[in-house]
């Protein structure tokens, strides 16, 4: 039945990449930005969709050679029926249309319909004769981004999943055992896939939740597996049948998986309180590849389990002279030494947490355009001839519009006059410091009655001045006509201001209900504090050094990116996933601490063993997801390798530094008050918490030779 399932699922979730959005998706729609965009599209047929960047291989685009080549393409392009609007260099003789040193001309056109970038390429890009021709602008950015996804994905995979493979038959020591996490990752991304097709029918969903399916599908995948069969194999060791270790793998193991699967969705499930569907797509891939994973690792490998039984450990490496087991000597000597000396051991990895954190308080934010991608794509290549050779380059200018018929004169000459404003075009004319400078275009004004205003400034849009900018237009009176202001530099300040308006909503919502599930999975109040305050410095100190690396430039030649302020939704999505694997993690960590605290053993031996009993696990487990998100450093887009590495490092930082030091360090500090709850709160919990219980016959009961696995 599962086979037939997994085959539905793959043959539908391939269908997902023609459904999935390339573009945009960093927008709220209520904005007034992407309200301004939309009657710009309705009233005005939009913003251009393509920029054709026609360049002189010798001399001047005004040479006679190359403009008469560049004519002929011209009229070319102008009977091309996919193109509307079409405006070039070699038939107004525009001069913002002309770069600074003449070495480039570009025009600009809207697409009929649905069109289709590649297309254009493959009929006009051109290295022959004395032009060359790329294509690049909005579309082509989508396009780009669209197809470096894609390649992005398949090296990705092709670069983790053997390492992934043979590091699971190393931790395993058996071919089987290995191969079992990754069909339960198999599952868990195919079943994904399906569901994010079926979204894709309904609603707009980002093509970059695909990255986010296999990386924490994969990764999760593993995470349970390796837990579950490594529980398997303990009980079998122990003496129990097969069914009787099938039953109590469950019991454990499963039903921790239950709660961390639990609070990593509730962590991705914030992202669905912004409106900008990018986010909201990683909370429809997160969720679902999280718990599709967790119903795999409960339900299909059980089944899994019980076929092997004993042959879970077949087709051993032949090195192998036994199964190798969960106990690590290291770990538990770490959490001892981190037991007897609290500020020895805790205080250098909170200063080294808090300095990596410094560098957050100056992080900037912006929103992805074509440098995102390398600059060996030719849309990054057009907009980088636009931004260093065109002085009127539109992806700085600011598209006014109005919501009804309004007289723009006396609003456009007014700013015109505010610094930063170099002109302001209009239906009636062109401004400059207040005074008309020019005729107006006709066209900038609808049949309806709607205007439109262009307004030139200097300033780029991601920086601190555009955005001001805007916020001063926004604040100037227009007559009482009602002014929609739009463009990049707006989009950037809507964006953020969609961000930051909800962001205390969903931390809260994330921070309640973590503290909710952690309180119900260990029946204590301060449990779930010490790990929100463990996982905030862990998460600080990731973005910190994120901020370092594609921000400030660190590693950018070697990664092949080009320093950017951040992406504010980017930095809300490390969030929410640092925050759940991080949880994902302690829930590991305290079931193990809390099946020893339940049998009667003192704060440190049960500290000491249940960190060792865990510690090489969550090891091995975090190298593992670590390996899958890292990998996408590799990416062709930087937002994607902030991703791959700020998630891969949070994991690492989470699972060592954080889990192997941090908490040893405060259980240390609460004591017998870790465990402590109001008496009320501990009544809620004895009738609805859940928690592991071993068995008076589990390795961990007090008698097993196990307690000595250290000296406390």
């Amino acid at each position: 039945m599962t086979v037939l399932v997994l085959m539905g699922a793959g043959a539908l979730g391939f269908t997902a990449f023609g459904k999935l959005k390339t573009d945009g998706g960093f927008q709220d729609p209520a904005a007034d930005s992407s309200q301004a965009q939309e009657l710009l599209k309705s009233q005005f047929g939009g913003e251009n969709d393509v920029v054709f960047l026609m360049s002189a291989k010798s001399g001047t685009v005004d040479s006679p050679a190359v403009r008469s080549a560049a004519t002929a393409l011209t009229e070319r392009l102008r009977s091309d029926a996919t193109l509307v609007d079409f405006t070039s260099y070699f038939t107004t003789n525009a001069p913002p249309m002309r770069s600074a040193d003449g070495k480039h001309a570009i025009a600009v056109a809207k697409f009929a319909g649905n069109g289709d970038v590649e297309s254009l390429r493959n009929a006009y890009d051109t290295a022959s004769g004395p032009l060359d021709v790329t294509i690049g602008g909005r579309a082509a950015v989508g396009t780009d981004i669209g197809a470096q996804v894609g390649s992005d994905l398949a090296l990705a995979e092709s670069i983790a999943v053997p390492i992934i493979l043979v590091l699971l038959v190393v931790v395993f020591g058996s071919v089987v055992a290995a191969l079992l996490p990754l069909a339960i990752g198999a599952i868990a991304v195919l079943g994904t896939f399906a569901l994010l097709s079926i979204l894709g029918s309904a609603t707009d969903v980002s093509v970059f939740s695909i990255n986010l399916t296999t990386a924490l599908g994969l990764g999760l995948a593993i995470d349970y597996a390796l837990l579950m069969v490594s529980r398997f194999r303990e009980e079998l060791a122990a003496g129990r049948d097969t069914t009787e270790a099938v039953v109590r793998t469950v019991e454990t193991a499963g039903r921790t998986i239950m709660f961390s699967a639990l609070t990593v969705a509730v962590a991705l499930s914030a992202l669905l309180m912004f409106p900008l569907y990018f986010l909201r797509s990683f909370a429809y891939a997160g969720v679902g590849v999280v718990i599709i994973a967790m119903v795999s690792a409960i339900l299909v490998l059980p089944a899994l389990l019980a076929v092997l039984g004993p042959k879970v450990n077949s087709a051993r490496l032949p090195w192998v002279k036994k199964t190798p087991g969960s106990v690590s000597a290291m770990w538990a000597k770490i959490a001892s030494t981190a037991m007897r000396r609290p500020l020895l051991t805790g205080a250098p990895v909170v200063i080294l947490l808090a300095i990596a954190a410094i560098p957050l308080l100056r992080v900037e934010f912006g929103t992805p355009d074509e440098r995102v991608l390398t600059t060996a794509s030719e849309t990054r290549v057009v907009g980088d001839v636009l931004r260093a050779d065109f002085p009127s380059d539109d992806s700085k200018a600011m598209q006014l519009v109005t919501r009804g018929p309004a007289d723009v004169t006396d609003y456009a000459a007014r700013l015109s006059q505010l610094r930063g404003v170099e002109s302001v075009a209009t239906s009636t004319g062109t401004y400059v410091d207040g005074r008309s400078t020019g005729p107006g275009n006709p066209a900038m004004a609808a049949e309806s009655g709607i205007q439109r205003l262009t307004l030139a400034t200097g300033y780029d849009a991601h920086s601190t001045a555009g955005q001001d900018l805007v916020r001063t237009v926004r604040a100037v009176p227009a007559n009482g006509a009602d002014v929609l202001v739009g463009g990049e530099a707006a989009r950037l300040v809507d964006s953020k201001a969609a961000i930051s308006s909800r962001l205390p909503l969903a931390a809260g919502l994330v921070a309640i209900s973590t503290f909710l599930l952690l309180f119900l999975f260990t029946g204590s109040v301060l449990q779930p504090l010490r790990a929100l305050l463990f996982n905030v410095l862990g998460l600080s100190a990731t973005l910190g050094v994120m901020v370092m690396i594609f921000q400030e430039g660190w590693l950018s030649s070697w990664l092949g990116f080009t320093p950017l302020p951040l992406d504010t939704s980017m930095l809300v999505l490390l969030f929410c996933i640092v925050f759940g694997l991080s949880m994902d993690y302690e829930v590991f960590v305290v079931s193990r601490i809390k099946e020893m605290h339940s049998l009667g053993a003192d704060p440190r031996t049960a500290v000491t063993q249940g960190l060792g009993r865990t510690g090489r696990l969550i090891t091995m487990a975090a190298v593992l997801l670590a390996v899958s998100l890292l990998a996408f450093g590799t990416s062709g887009v930087s937002f994607i390798q902030m991703f791959g590495i700020g998630s891969g490092l949070a994991i690492l930082i989470d699972a060592t530094l954080i889990r192997g030091v941090l908490v040893p360090v405060g259980m240390r500090v609460l004591g017998r008050a870790a465990w402590w709850a109001p008496s009320w709160m501990r009544r809620v919990h004895g009738r609805v918490g859940l928690s592991e219980g071993p068995s008076p016959e589990s390795p961990e009961a007090p008698d097993s030779p196990e307690r000595e696995l250290v000296k406390v």
